[in-house]
């Protein structure tokens, strides 16, 4: 069989499921072996249900008493059933699954295996999985994959896909050079692709994945080592002037910019007139001040009579920073057009917004990804400017700029990557750091705390709401699948409710269609909703000053860099801000990290710190850096990995320039389908 095969040639994988894969980005056979398991679960000894404890993951057995019941709650039907044995009860919950009622009947012996919750003071197993006693003495002490899912498409039917691919896959040519399989003890390709779907104990698993880790940051260093050739020393066709105009709202902005800011605008500026084409990362912390930096050069390239553009990730994002902008300009009589293009825009008003850049009628031009589409066309694209370039990646940036004629690039990240790592990740870009926060910014306060500690939370919350603030709550996603995720919320959101009468609470998360998002978004932008609950989702949010709490439960899932950039969320007006960090685990170690961010407010400090502190057993944990380009690589867990192929890529660049030597040409075929894949023909 060929790899590039549709996913719907694997037996059993019909129209149906085909397009439920679809929506999991698997189209191919070879999507499908690239589709890694996101946790693995070992099957032990079933345990006593006496003996089991909040957040473990284990198997329980026994006999059921009564048939399974099913209850419905607005459109979610929850099946539940009680499971006994000589030292306890244990209930056991089910969502939208009404055909196990056949199954979970009065009588029958079953072995279950799941996490265990408390809700409602008493111990639970959600969605566990249910097997006969031979079907899970046969799993037992081996190791099997959890995917993540879709709501129709469950784990064991990817599964099933998967190991079927396995067997009828085409096997691939080693392409690694031999020198570096050796030095470095990797696995060879196939072998690494067969066990990191199924191996048979961690050890294969960290061989297995050793090797694809080594792969993921391979290509993506080669690839950007050769953006970075094609861009060296190239003249522009954007040579700008000094513009007094700019200089004059700097000096009249209602505050003085950071020293940090001064010198990175002088970087900017430099950049802009050299007759070079820029290609600049802003590296800032949440709150730092980047965005006056990216408005300062729009209007350079519009003032020198060019176009300038700025990506953002999301809708609300872009219409805030539009309006954001209007407002700076009237203030100061700048006589600048800014226009909005986002995807959820009506046909009309998407049309006419792409006239006005057609025929230059408009000079700055804000949006989310929908400014790539084909039907934009710029008049004089001088400036690309990216925010949260991480979560668009290298190819839409690429996309983007191919919008104009070598425009200079400007790339913007409030992600704290130390240093070191940042100039192996953009190593095509030069670097400005804005590593201090504006003088009138009140620091956050934090605190970590345990579960027993949810009531008063909640109380001062009600007390923040009280003083007209606002609030985030952020559930972590849940296990099982995508769609308990928003299942997961909308139980914390009722629960939240009955707590706090009387406020306006309502819910976020990423199953969401985009404008009921956009909607929530900008209510609670508004002020009419007083407590956002939330999945990660907004991380990469809005500017809303008058929230000062954010409350983040189980915070010990996530990584320190996405708790900080959570934490941003607030702090961002002139109230003090509080965030929350709810410790619901004991294991070894977790305290000890999250006290990094009670005790510092500084992204770039907690990032070196979580490097030091991070080691191979993390790799099962919450991955920090998964909107980069990487499925399976982290950039903090596998930063000793990134170095050694950082090195190794320049040794062999240095030798073979072009992957034209006899050994290396396998590779370059690789790396050619690598950029066809991640970047599109973007002639790199």
């Amino acid at each position: 069989m060929n790899n590039q095969d549709d996913i719907r040639t694997l037996k059993g994988v019909g129209d149906k499921s085909g397009k439920l894969f679809e929506k999991l980005g698997v189209c191919t056979v070879d999507d499908l072996l690239h589709y890694y398991p996101r946790a693995y679960h070992a099957y032990e000894e079933p345990v006593s249900i006496g003996d089991l404890a909040e957040d473990q993951t284990a198997a329980v057995a026994g006999v059921l008493s009564k048939d399974a019941s099913v209850r419905r709650f607005s459109h979610i039907q929850v099946i539940t059933v009680s499971l006994k044995d000589t030292t306890g009860s244990l209930q056991l919950t089910w969502y939208n699954m009404p055909f196990l009622r056949n199954t979970l009947q009065a009588g029958t012996y079953h072995v279950f295996c799941g996490k265990v919750v408390k809700k409602n003071g008493r111990l639970t197993m959600e969605q566990p999985e249910i097997y006969s006693r031979d079907g899970y003495r046969e799993i037992m002490t081996t190791m099997q994959p959890v995917y993540s899912q879709t709501r129709g498409l469950g784990n064991k039917a990817i599964s099933r896909a998967v190991a079927q691919a396995l067997d009828v896959r085409q096997m691939e040519r080693e392409y690694m050079p031999a020198e570096l399989r050796k030095k470095y003890e990797l696995a060879e390709y196939n072998f690494a692709i067969e066990h990191i779907h199924f191996p048979k104990d961690q050890q294969e698993l960290l061989f297995a994945r050793k090797r694809l880790v080594f792969d993921e940051f391979f290509l993506f260093i080669l690839a950007v080592r050769g953006l970075k050739e094609k861009r060296e020393d190239k003249k522009s066709g954007w040579v700008m002037r000094p513009v007094p105009q700019v200089a004059e709202l700097k000096k009249n902005l209602p505050y003085r910019l950071t020293h940090a800011q001064e010198q990175v605008w002088k970087e900017v500026e430099a950049d802009l007139q050299s007759g070079q084409v820029m290609n600049r990362l802003i590296q800032g912390d949440v709150g730092s001040g980047k965005t006056i930096i990216a408005v300062m050069a729009l209007l350079y390239a519009a003032y020198n009579g060019f176009q300038g553009a700025l990506m953002v990730p999301t809708e609300v994002l872009a219409r805030q920073h539009y309006e954001s902008i209007q407002e700076l300009f009237a203030a100061h009589g700048i006589d600048k057009t800014p226009v909005l293009i986002t995807g959820s825009m009506t046909a009309k008003e998407k049309r006419l917004a792409q006239e006005k850049v057609k025929n230059h009628e408009a000079d700055i031009i804000i949006g989310t990804h929908a400014l790539i589409q084909e039907k934009v066309v710029y008049d004089k694209l001088a400036l690309v400017i990216t925010d949260e370039q991480h979560r668009f990646g290298v190819g839409q940036r690429e996309m983007l700029g191919g919008k104009g004629h070598e425009p200079h690039v400007l790339v913007m990240s409030a992600t704290p990557i130390p240093r070191t790592l940042a100039i192996i990740l953009y190593g095509d870009l030069d670097i400005s750091i804005i590593d201090e926060l504006p003088k009138n910014r009140l620091p956050i306060k934090n605190c970590v705390v345990d579960t027993g500690y949810r009531k008063k939370a909640y109380e001062f919350m009600a007390k923040q709401i009280a003083s007209g603030r606002q609030a985030y709550v952020i559930c972590p996603m849940v296990e099982a699948s995508e769609m308990i995720e928003a299942e997961n919320v909308l139980d914390y959101t009722r629960m939240l409710r009955q707590e706090l009468p009387g406020i306006s609470i309502e819910y976020l998360h990423g199953k969401m269609k985009g404008k009921e998002k956009n909607r929530i978004m900008e209510r609670f932008l508004a002020g009419e909703i007083q407590i956002l609950v939330s999945t990660t989702v907004i991380e990469v949010g809005v500017n809303v000053p008058n929230a000062t709490v954010m409350m983040i439960e189980n915070a010990e899932r996530f990584g320190l860099a996405q708790l900080h950039q959570l934490r941003g969320r607030v702090g961002r007006g002139e109230h003090q801000s509080y965030c929350i960090m709810v410790n619901c685990g004991d294991q070894e170690g977790t305290q000890k990290r999250l006290d990094i961010l009670n005790h510092s407010n500084d992204g770039f400090y907690i990032a070196s710190e979580d490097l030091k502190l991070r080691g191979p057993g993390d790799i099962f944990g919450i991955r920090q850096s998964g909107d980069m380009e990487f499925k399976l690589a982290d950039i903090f867990t596998d930063a000793d990995i990134l170095k050694s192929v950082s090195e190794e890529a320049d040794i062999l660049l240095e030798q073979d320039p072009h992957l034209e030597a006899e050994p290396n040409r396998e590779l370059r075929r690789r790396l050619d389908a690598y950029l066809e894949k991640s970047y599109g023909k973007l002639n790199l």
